[in-house]
């Protein structure tokens, strides 16, 4: 049976790893292509925009590599019911052979999405947004055209009057929106690019800060020199997620040595394995519908990838509203595909022999 259980885990397994790298390449192409226009406006090459798709891509990775996991068993499944070599397992007393490979490929497939979102992902952000500054940075001191207004990320747009020859910006302006109901404009006689580190600064001087909230109420504030964060500039937001930045040993680190475990924290920690409850349930799921053959018939069945797609968006969309978590819909995956597996392997009573006929 070792080698049937082996056979099992390597069919599954290909079968999700084959459609888990399509999807990953579809989604790096069209990253790929949703940014190629603003990536070559800021006077950067296709390398840029390669690095910046791919530092994009676990987290889309994530959202679909359970789907990816269920669909790859329901495919491995539905090939061996068609070839009858599920029937053939199930006659020879091989049924444990299946359970041993569906949870050798879920928790393996539930240890990888742990290391995507608890690792890989935060350091993925990390590197975006030094790359999204650095890019900034570069169209600020010398890709920027006087004169014509430029968008460096979504909602902020900036605008030199011209640039002497030490690189030095003259009349420099930048509009914020991207707070919604909520605008900031910088205007500044003169500006220059510095570099802190790992950290880029836009050095002000002569300007004024003008702020508008969302109740109408205009503040203005006047400075001579003002140091402001190109980070600050490229994010697509104006508040950083700092959370989303940090690995999940260092978020804990940090919360035990402050003592104060914040709302924040918890759901952070909390979203983040809720992956691999996810992986779980949905392979349970695939597991009670296609692993025991049928000889049934139907004019028309619906595909099992599609199903499959339909309870991983009900089971999202369970998790995203319920007030329990964001694990509510894989748990209830899990019970109820829990219910139905012990529905389908409790012994059956044998037919008495007069009951049957002739």
């Amino acid at each position: 049976m070792k080698k049937l259980t082996l056979y099992l885990t390597r069919l599954f397994a290909i079968d999700a790893l084959a459609l888990f790298a399509i999807v990953c390449l579809l989604l790096w192409l069209v990253n790929c292509l949703r940014a190629f226009d603003i990536v070559s406006v800021k006077g950067q090459g296709f390398d840029t925009l390669a690095i910046q798709a791919l530092y994009a891509m676990p987290e889309l990775a994530i959202s679909f590599f359970y789907i990816c996991v269920g669909i790859g068993l329901a495919r491995a499944l539905s090939a061996l019911q068609t070839s009858h070599e599920l029937h053939i397992i199930h006659t020879s007393g091989g049924i444990g052979a299946i359970w041993r490979a569906t949870a050798l490929v879920a928790v393996l497939a539930a240890v990888f999405v742990l290391f995507l979102s608890n690792f890989v992902e935060p350091m993925a952000k990390r590197q975006l947004n030094l790359l999204n500054e650095s890019v900034a940075a570069d169209l600020v001191s010398s890709t920027l055209r006087p004169n014509r207004f430029t968008q460096v990320t979504p909602n902020v747009v900036l605008l030199i009057g011209g640039r002497e020859m030490d690189g030095e910006i003259v009349n420099f302006f930048a509009d914020d929106r991207r707070v919604e109901n909520q605008r900031r404009t910088y205007v500044a006689e003169s500006a220059r690019v510095l570099a802190d580190g790992d950290k880029y600064l836009l050095e002000l001087r002569n300007g004024v800060i003008q702020s508008e909230d969302k109740d109408g109420a205009y503040s203005e504030v006047r400075f001579s020199r003002y140091n402001l964060s190109v980070e600050s500039l490229a994010q697509q937001v104006a508040v950083a997620d700092r959370l989303g930045q940090m690995n999940s040993f260092d978020i804990v680190a940090e919360t035990m040595e402050s003592g104060k475990w914040r709302e924040s924290v918890v759901q952070r920690l909390t979203t983040r394995n809720a992956e691999a409850v996810r992986v779980i349930g949905i392979c349970m799921f695939v597991l009670a519908l296609a692993a025991f053959p049928s000889g049934r018939r139907a004019r028309f069945r619906l595909p099992l990838e599609a199903i499959v797609l339909l309870v991983a968006f009900a089971e999202r969309g369970i998790g995203s509203y319920s007030p329990l978590g964001v694990a509510t819909g894989s748990v209830l995956l899990i019970i109820g595909s829990g219910g139905v597996l012990a529905m389908r392997l409790w012994p059956r009573r044998p037919i008495p022999e007069e009951a049957v006929p002739a």
